[in-house]
C-alpha cells in the first residue's frame, strides 16, 4: 500500500487526538494534569488503562513471541490477575484514605523522605526506559513501512511522533487522558479483531478451525510444567503477580488515573472491570500471532518475531484496508502508553522529587515549572529511542519485564515493609539497601542466565560453567522482581527497629 496513504491516516489520527485534547483541556489547572480533579469516569478510566497496559509492544512482541513460547504468556496473565486483586483490596485502599496525588507520598509519611525519593527515583527509571523501548518499537515499526519510504529519517519521525504526543497532553494532563485513552484502546481493540478474522478468513478456515490449527501445531500449549524453564507455570503466574502489583499497584502512571475518579468503590469496579477486560485482550492476542505463524508457515515467511505482524499485514497479498487499520491500531495502542508515562513522570518528578505542592507560589508559576518539566521528559524520551535505535534489539518485551524485574523491586520491598509491618527504618541507610538489592538481583539473574545476557550484551561473560553447577539448569524468569523484593524486604529488616507506634495509622487494612 502507497506509504503516502498510509501517512495521511497517521496525520488524520493525530488531528483526531488534538480536537479532543482541545475540548477536554479547557479551563484545565494543575489539579486538572495531576489528578483529573478527581472526577474521572471509572468506566473510561477502566477501558482507558488496557491501552495503556498493553502498549505497541504487546500488539507486536506478544504475537511475535508464540512462535517460540507458544501461548505460555498467558500464564502471566493469570499472575495479573491476582496481583490487580491485591490492588483493588489493598493498595487502592490506602491510597483513598490518604488522599494521596502521588502514591510515593505514603513512603514519606511512613518511613521519611529518603523512603519518598527512592521510590520516587525507581518509578521514573523503570518509567523512562519502560516506556521509549515501547515507543522505540513502534516508531521502528513505522519508519520501516512508511517513512524510509519517504525518505523521511527515524530521528525526524521520533521528534515528530514526541512533539505531537506533547501537543495534546501538555495542557490538559490526567483530566484529557482519560478521554484520548478511551479512544485509542477502541482503535486497537478493534484493529486486533478485524486482523484476527481477516487472517482466519484468508486460511480459508473458521475461528474453531483455526484453533484446531494452531492446536496441531502446538502453539495453543498454556501451561509449561518445567521446572527448570523460565516459562515454568509456577514462575510465570508468580512473577506475574508481582510484576501486577509493582508495575501497576505501585506505578504512578497507572494509579494516578485510579486515583482521579472520585470514589474508592468506583476505582475498585474501575480495578476489576479493567482486569477482565485485559484478559480476553491478552488472549486475543496470543490468537493473533497463531494465525500470523499459521499464514506465515503456508507462505514460507520467516522473519524476526517483532516484525512478522507488520510484514504480513502492510504485504501486498492483503487490501489496503488491512494495512491502514494496522497502522491505526498499532498507533492506538502506542501512544497510551508513552502519552501517560510523561504525565506521570511529570506530576512524580514535581511533586515527589520537587514538591511543588509543597511551595509558596501561584498557580501560574506553578504551571510553568510543571511545563518546563513535561518538556525535559520528552526531550530524554527522544534521547533514549535513538540510543534503542542504536542497540537496535528485538523482541523487547523481553527486555522491559527483565528490566522490570531490577527497577520495580525496590518499590515492591517499600511498600510490602510499610503495609505488612509496624518498623520503623534507619532513614540514612534506605538508599543503600534500595541500591544493593537490585544489583544481588541482578548477579544472580546473570549467573542463572548467562546466555540472556551475552546475546544482548554482545560479549562473553564465561558464566556458564557457575551457571551450571550453582543452578543446574534452573532459569531465573519473572519471579526475578520477587526475588528482588524479598532482597529488599530483608535488608529494610536489618535496618529497622520496633515503631513507637506513631506510624500505626498509616497501615493497610
Amino acid at each position: 500500500m502507497s506509504p503516502i496513504v498510509l501517512f495521511s491516516f497517521v496525520i488524520g489520527y493525530f488531528v483526531l487526538l488534538l480536537t479532543v485534547a482541545w475540548f477536554t483541556s479547557r479551563n484545565s489547572n494543575n489539579d486538572s494534569f495531576f489528578i483529573g480533579n478527581r472526577n474521572s469516569n471509572w468506566m473510561l478510566v477502566a477501558f482507558g488503562m488496557i491501552g495503556t497496559s498493553l502498549s505497541g509492544v504487546t500488539f507486536v512482541s506478544v504475537p511475535g513471541g508464540v512462535g517460540s513460547g507458544n501461548f505460555y504468556y498467558f500464564q502471566v496473565v493469570l499472575g495479573y490477575l491476582l496481583g490487580y486483586m491485591v490492588i483493588a483490596f489493598v493498595l487502592l485502599p490506602l491510597y483513598y484514605r490518604m488522599n494521596l496525588t502521588s502514591i510515593y507520598t505514603y513512603l514519606e509519611k511512613r518511613f521519611g523522605v529518603n523512603a519518598h525519593k527512592a521510590g520516587a527515583f525507581f518509578f521514573i527509571l523503570s518509567r523512562i526506559v519502560g516506556a521509549t523501548a515501547r515507543l522505540y518499537l513502534v516508531i521502528s515499526v513505522l519508519q520501516i513501512f512508511i517513512f524510509n519510504k519517504l525518505n523521511i529519517p527515524f530521528e525526524a519521525t521520533a521528534l515528530v511522533i514526541l512533539l505531537l504526543i506533547l501537543l495534546y497532553t501538555f495542557e490538559g494532563g490526567v483530566k484529557t487522558i482519560i478521554y484520548t485513552d478511551t479512544l485509542q484502546t477502541t482503535g486497537m481493540f478493534v484493529g486486533l479483531v478485524v486482523c484476527i478474522l481477516v487472517i482466519i478468513k484468508v486460511l480459508g478456515t473458521d475461528f474453531g478451525g483455526a484453533m484446531s490449527m494452531m492446536a496441531d501445531k502446538g502453539y495453543t500449549k498454556i501451561f509449561n510444567w518445567d521446572v527448570k524453564a523460565s516459562s515454568f507455570a509456577l514462575k510465570h503466574i508468580v512473577g506475574g503477580m508481582f510484576i501486577a502489583i509493582a508495575m501497576t499497584g505501585l506505578d504512578q502512571e497507572m494509579m494516578q488515573k485510579n486515583i482521579s475518579v472520585k470514589t474508592l468503590k468506583d476505582s475498585q469496579k474501575n480495578m476489576l472491570t479493567f482486569t477482565s477486560v485485559l484478559m480476553v485482550v491478552n488472549f486475543l492476542f496470543l490468537v493473533l500471532g497463531g494465525v500470523l505463524y499459521l499464514y506465515a508457515g503456508s507462505k514460507g515467511i520467516n522473519v524476526p518475531p517483532d516484525d512478522l505482524f507488520p510484514t504480513i499485514a502492510l504485504s501486498d497479498a492483503f487490501s489496503g484496508t488491512i494495512g491502514v487499520i494496522f497502522i491505526i491500531a498499532l498507533i492506538s495502542a502506542l501512544f497510551p502508553s508513552v502519552d501517560g508515562a510523561i504525565t506521570s513522570l511529570t506530576s512524580c518528578f514535581c511533586i515527589d522529587i520537587l514538591g511543588i505542592n509543597k511551595k509558596e507560589g501561584t498557580e501560574k508559576e506553578k504551571k510553568k515549572t510543571r511545563l518546563r518539566v513535561h518538556f525535559t521528559f520528552a526531550f530524554i524520551f527522544f534521547m533514549m529511542v535513538l540510543l534503542f535505535k542504536a542497540i537496535n534489539d528485538k523482541l523487547i518485551i523481553d527486555f522491559i519485564l527483565k528490566f522490570a524485574g531490577i527497577t520495580y523491586g525496590p518499590l515492591l520491598g517499600l511498600f510490602a515493609f510499610g503495609i505488612l509491618t509496624k518498623r520503623k527504618l534507619n532513614e540514612k541507610l534506605i538508599w543503600t539497601v534500595c541500591i544493593i538489592a537490585p544489583m544481588l538481583a541482578l548477579g544472580l539473574d546473570m549467573l542463572s542466565n548467562p546466555g540472556w545476557y551475552e546475546a544482548k550484551l554482545h560479549v562473553k561473560l564465561g558464566l556458564q560453567s557457575f551457571s551450571d553447577t550453582l543452578f543446574n539448569g534452573y532459569k531465573i524468569g519473572n519471579e526475578l522482581i520477587l526475588i528482588n523484593g524479598i532482597f529488599t524486604f530483608t535488608g529494610l529488616w536489618f535496618i529497622s527497629g520496633r515503631s513507637s507506634g506513631t506510624n500505626t495509622h498509616l497501615q493497610a487494612v
